[in-house]
């Protein structure tokens, strides 16, 4: 009788339930899920057009809770919008196109990793229960869903890859270095990662780097030196290149990087005039090219821009103002009109964020640097706006200029170095390079977006603005420069990355590293012991080595250059 009684009751569940059901619909949030939040976690898979929610609750029974009535009319409304059908560059990478079965894979390898992460938890309370076994992918589903996976936005491969946290803090606290980062959070008190929630780019406890106010901390000589340096009538600016390698003063940051750019001139009279002329230069390109009805050609290019602008950097209010994103899309759609080689690639908005941060700084109070990224950028008079603006638009040409192979179709630029980064690592590091080709790690599955991005998405934005100090300061020789910093990055997790076991635990961690701590020192130490190894290493082996006509100079100006702030 009670299994008969069950029975009619699941029975008539399902035929009501899209009548008037006051169970929470999957795709719709619920208010009662927000209160119960510590009761209930929510995981969100989105993949082409797949979509699923799993609802863990804390007795491991899925379902929903009551919630406010609804119907199917009104849930198809609700959630029709949640994926468009225009975003071919999220269903094709590189030619490969994904399927929905694919993508329902990739989907089921993400859940049941949660599942083995909440297995062994139990396994390590109960020694005597047996962890379920992992589903197996298919090997060619691994290459087309990860190699689409490579340049999927922050938030959606957060979203993810979020339980990899969970998976591996215990391998991660072997290292000394990222035990600085943690030894003040124990692994009881650690933040809760979600899947289908963001892993967020800064902890709240660790402090904003932009905000430098004093002379002792950026080293009263060094700002002298540039301050003298930029006061000369004719600026030495392979000088200025040198000294600005190991960073910039904050304070100094905005007019240096102009001149590395080769924005200003280097004659000080002169610069005031060439501002005032290109700055007007800019704003006519905007009036002729951006307020006027658009050419049917280049509808295509502005509405990619105009999806990609708000998907940029999602858990930083500065990024989700109206005022910012109208920027950056004008930035980008002047820029892809002169540029019709390349166009506008997805990424580029992330190029465009390091400058207008410095100039964003130099329009604003000190006061306001220790939270700059929630300043409110309408506040700010439109002469500093459009300053901001034109600005960044002149610097991102002239820095383009020397990587525009990267973002020509097919992105071969990209592509050689990728196979350069697999030739160097082999080179220099034998046990490493075995181990990834070992698991099945295409170097285009992580190097990529690394490439692409130029690291802007691996690491925190303050550590962003002190690797493009660098970065500026290499001018022509970046697009080799880039290479070996994308080495030195990797070989950073060496000892992390040998001891994952399998190719999802290598992926996972490829794809999401724990770099949310890191504060200028680490990049510092990124140049100053890495980047130096691998020059000295491979300056050893002049004759064979492929790239010795840029090593052996580039060995000398490292050693040079690496000194603290």
């Amino acid at each position: 009788m009670e299994n008969q009684s069950h029975h009619n009751q699941v029975l008539q569940t399902h035929q009501s339930f899209w009548k008037k059901n006051t169970r929470a619909v999957p795709g719709r949030p619920s208010p009662k899920q927000d209160v119960r939040h510590d009761k209930i976690g929510t995981t969100t898979i989105t993949s082409g057009s797949l979509t699923g929610t799993v609802s863990v609750g804390s007795g491991g029974s899925t379902g929903g809770g009551g919630g406010s009535s609804t119907s199917f009319q009104d849930f198809q409304e609700s959630v029709d919008d949640a994926w468009d059908s225009g975003d071919d560059e999220f269903c094709t990478v590189s030619d490969v196109k994904i399927s929905k079965r694919v993508s329902h894979s990739a989907a089921l390898s993400v859940i049941n990793s949660h599942r083995s992460g909440a297995a062994s938890k139990e396994l390590q309370t109960n020694p005597k229960s047996v962890q379920r076994p992992q589903e197996i992918i298919p090997e060619e589903k691994k290459a087309e869903a990860l190699q689409r996976l490579a340049v999927q936005p922050l938030h959606l491969r957060n979203a993810n890859l979020s339980v990899y946290p969970q998976i591996n803090n215990s391998q991660h606290s072997t290292d000394n270095v990222d035990s600085k980062c943690s030894q003040n959070t124990s692994p009881q008190h650690r933040p809760t990662q979600f899947p289908g929630r963001p892993l967020p780019l800064r902890q709240p406890n660790a402090s904003t780097k932009f905000f430098i106010p004093s002379k002792e901390q950026d080293g009263e000589s060094k700002i002298d030196k540039f301050q003298s340096l930029l006061d000369a009538s004719v600026l030495n600016l392979e000088e200025l290149r040198q000294l600005s390698w190991s960073g910039v003063p904050a304070k100094l940051r905005s007019v240096t990087w102009r001149l590395l750019s080769e924005y200003l001139p280097a004659n000080i009279e002169r610069r005031q005039h060439v501002l005032e002329r290109k700055r007007l230069d800019y704003w006519n390109l905007v009036k002729q090219y951006y307020d006027v009805e658009r050419d049917e050609g280049f509808q295509d290019t502005y509405r990619q821009i105009h999806i990609d602008i708000p998907r940029m950097s999602p858990l930083i209010s500065l990024f989700q103002q109206t005022t910012v994103q109208l920027i950056f899309e004008r930035i980008l759609y002047i820029w892809a009109i002169r540029h019709p080689a390349s166009g506008y690639v997805q990424g580029m908005n992330d190029l465009v964020t390091p400058f207008f941060l410095v100039f964003l700084q130099e329009a604003i109070p000190v006061s306001a640097w220790q939270d700059i990224e929630n300043y409110d950028v309408a506040s700010l008079k439109k002469e500093q706006r459009d300053i901001i603006e034109a600005d960044s638009f002149w610097c991102l040409s002239k820095f383009l200029d020397g990587i525009q192979d990267n973002y020509i179709f097919a992105q071969l630029g990209i592509q050689h170095k990728v196979n350069q980064l697999k030739e160097l690592i082999q080179r220099i590091d034998a046990p490493l390079h075995q181990h990834l080709h070992q698991h099945g790690i295409d170097y285009l599955q992580f190097s990529f977006r690394w490439m692409n991005n130029l690291l802007t998405r691996e690491i925190p934005l303050h550590c962003t603005i002190r690797l493009w100090d660098t970065y500026l300061a290499e001018s022509d020789r970046f697009a080799s420069f880039q290479l070996y910093v994308c080495a030195a990055f990797l070989l950073r997790w060496r000892r992390h990355l040998l001891l994952q076991p399998d190719f999802q635990g290598l992926m996972l961690m490829l794809q999401n590293l724990p770099t949310q701590n890191w504060t200028d020192s680490e990049i510092g130490d990124l140049f100053s012991t890495y980047l130096v190894n691998i020059v000295t290493i491979v300056a050893k082996t002049t004759g064979i080595s492929p790239y010795c006509q840029f090593i052996l100079p580039f060995h000398n100006y490292v050693r040079a250059k690496v000194s603290p702030l």
